[in-house]
């Protein structure tokens, strides 16, 4: 079982869509895959992958291509409008208590 098993095809292409939005960004600003890469930290093909949107790729490798782009200023906000979260805690249900096995530590 791959990694690709358990992303559904929508958000496939999401992150085919920001490997080609990345990529594009990168040609804009003329520079190469070797320059982005050494600046990255990451090595050319796995730059390769992240301009793909290969999902076995780390988020660190694609924040550090954001971060040599100079496009990472909107990730930091991509949890913070969490509506249903706030909705849950409203209500709450957001957090779940922990159910006890049954066994207590003893005491020596």
């Amino acid at each position: 079982m791959s990694a690709f098993d358990h992303i559904l095809p929508k958000h496939l292409r999401q992150l085919q869509n920001l490997g080609s939005d990345i990529k594009l960004a990168r040609l804009r600003r003329s520079l190469t895959a070797d320059q982005v890469a050494e600046r990255a930290g990451i090595s050319r093909l796995t730059l390769l992958r992240v301009e793909s949107g290969t999902p076995t790729v780390s988020m660190g490798a694609y924040l550090q291509v954001l971060v040599v782009l100079g496009l990472e200023t909107g990730l930091g906000t991509a949890a913070s409008h969490d509506e249903l979260g706030r909705k849950l805690q409203d209500l709450g249900l957001a957090a779940r208590k922990r159910v006890s096995n049954g066994r207590r530590k003893r005491k020596p």
